[in-house]
Parts: C-alpha cells; sequence; structure tokens
C-alpha cells in the first residue's frame, strides 16, 4: 500500500522533479467554507484555488440529498480540466484547516479515477514550518485534458448504511456530543445512524497533521476496525468521513464513504435516530 500522505520536503521534492506536479488549495472551514480570500494572500507555489462547496459537491441541490453530495462526473470532468489536470498528472491537495478539505479532493478525485491524488499532510503550516515561500494573487494554468469517469471508489446508500450499522463497521466521524446527540448545529435531527460506532477525527489528528501509521493502528483498532473487515465512513455531509478513509487507507483498511452523511438520513423522517454511546 503507498501511503498517500506527503511532509513538506517530500512534497518539495516531488515539486523539483521532472514529472508534472498539479497542487490544489482547498481552503475550507465548516467556519467559513469560501476561502479564497485567504488563498489569494498566500498560497503554495503554482497552487490553484479548489472551491470545496462548488467544485467538490453538487451545489443546489435539495437537502434530501445532503449538503455535500457528489458531483456529477461530466461537472467534475470541466472542474478538473479548468484546475489544469492533464492524464498522468501527480495532483497534490492542501488546505489550511485539518487536511479535511484536502481529504475531500482526494477522495472524489479518486472516486473519479485519478490515479495518483496525494496529500500535504498539514498543510499550509507544514509547509511554512519547513521554510518553505508562498506567493500571493491568483495562478492562471492552461486546461487539462484528464478524463474522468465515477465510480473508482466505494460508496453507500442510505440503504448501505443502515445495514452496515447492523451488521458491520459504521464509523461516524462527527464530534462525540454531536454523535450522543446533544448538540445539532447544522442537520435538522440530533443523533446518529443506529449501530454506527463514533470515531470523531480529533482521535487521530496530531497538531492538524494525521497521526503516524502506528498510532493510527492503535485508534482505530482499539475501536475494532481490524484489516479485513468491511468498513463504511460517515460524517455530517460527506467530508470528514473522507478524511477517516484516507486514515484509514494509510492503514491499508479500504473504506466506503457515505457521501449524504448525517445531512442527507437527518433530513429523512423515515429513518431511525440514535442517541447517546
Amino acid at each position: 500500500m503507498t501511503s498517500a500522505l506527503l511532509n513538506a520536503d517530500e512534497l518539495q521534492g516531488l515539486c523539483a522533479g521532472e514529472s508534472p506536479v498539479r497542487l490544489l488549495d482547498v481552503r475550507w472551514s465548516l467556519a467559513k467554507p469560501d476561502g479564497r480570500d485567504d488563498y489569494l494572500r498566500g498560497h503554495l507555489p503554482g497552487a490553484v484555488y479548489v472551491d470545496l462547496d462548488t467544485d467538490l459537491a453538487a451545489s443546489g441541490r435539495p437537502a434530501t440529498e445532503g449538503r455535500h453530495p457528489l458531483p456529477d462526473i461530466d461537472d467534475l470532468q470541466r472542474t478538473a480540466r479548468r484546475l489544469g489536470i492533464h492524464s498522468g498528472d501527480t495532483v497534490v491537495a492542501y488546505d489550511a484547516w485539518n487536511t479535511m478539505g484536502a481529504a475531500r479532493a482526494w477522495w472524489v478525485l479518486g472516486w473519479a479515477g485519478l490515479g495518483d491524488v496525494r496529500v500535504l499532510n498539514g498543510g499550509l503550516d507544514a509547509w511554512q514550518a519547513a521554510g518553505y515561500p508562498l506567493e500571493t494573487g491568483t495562478v492562471t494554468v492552461e486546461a487539462g485534458d484528464v478524463t474522468l469517469s465515477a465510480g473508482h471508489r466505494p460508496t453507500l446508500t442510505m440503504a448501505d448504511a443502515a445495514a452496515l450499522g447492523a451488521d458491520g463497521m459504521l464509523i461516524d466521524s462527527r464530534a462525540p456530543e454531536r454523535f450522543r446527540g446533544e448538540t445539532e448545529p447544522l442537520d435538522p435531527r440530533a443523533g446518529h445512524i443506529p449501530g454506527a460506532r463514533n470515531i470523531p477525527a480529533a482521535a487521530y489528528l496530531r497538531d492538524g497533521r494525521i497521526a503516524d501509521v502506528d498510532e493510527l493502528k492503535n485508534v482505530f483498532h482499539r475501536s475494532g476496525v481490524e484489516p479485513g473487515a468491511e468498513v463504511g465512513t460517515y460524517c455530517g455531509s460527506g467530508v470528514t468521513a473522507a478524511h477517516t478513509a484516507l486514515a484509514l487507507h494509510e492503514i491499508g483498511v479500504p473504506a466506503a464513504v457515505y457521501p449524504g452523511s448525517w445531512s442527507q438520513w437527518s433530513n429523512h423522517a423515515d429513518r431511525p435516530v440514535a442517541t447517546g454511546d
């Protein structure tokens, strides 16, 4: 299994090599979904800005599909070409908030068949801490020619998530208080999918970086995740779920992602809700 994570020195070496590298700045957070102005103030040299809400999700869909449904593949291909991605390129995504937006890019582009997508672990902070420069303003690139197709990573429907909660390992990546149903700041109902197990992303994050392999194994194995198990992930809207899928990838555990996540499930009144631990 090849790691999808890079440190800053590895990324610098990759960019200095002869093979083309396309850098994606996915500056997104729950508090500030549109990070374009932050990108303009400083980004990795050559990086193009990616809007998670519109480039890596379908916008304008009904709430019953969730807050970040998967984009139509034709729309995603147009986006990838606009970002300058060519067939055979290495793509590296980064962000400035716990590697969340970058993980979404890794997962969505991999789902669409892009073969070499990686993530700068620790994002912008890691790059700057290593002493590497930033540039300001926007980056203009020539259109790419990449061809994408859907379904290269497994996904879960609502019915799949219900079944996996009952008979398998369904991971809820949200904060414990949201999992328990004590608070719900974003979605119409509080709680979790029956049978899900809570492994919040904070359990495997270390100062904004995904922990090393040994720590990841300890975190997930303590919660019952074993190699060979059928594993699915969900969160509020499919962003942190992709982040957890990336962490699981690092220890050799493939995971299906439920793109609709709690934002879809909670908008369907016929779906049951569990609360507590």
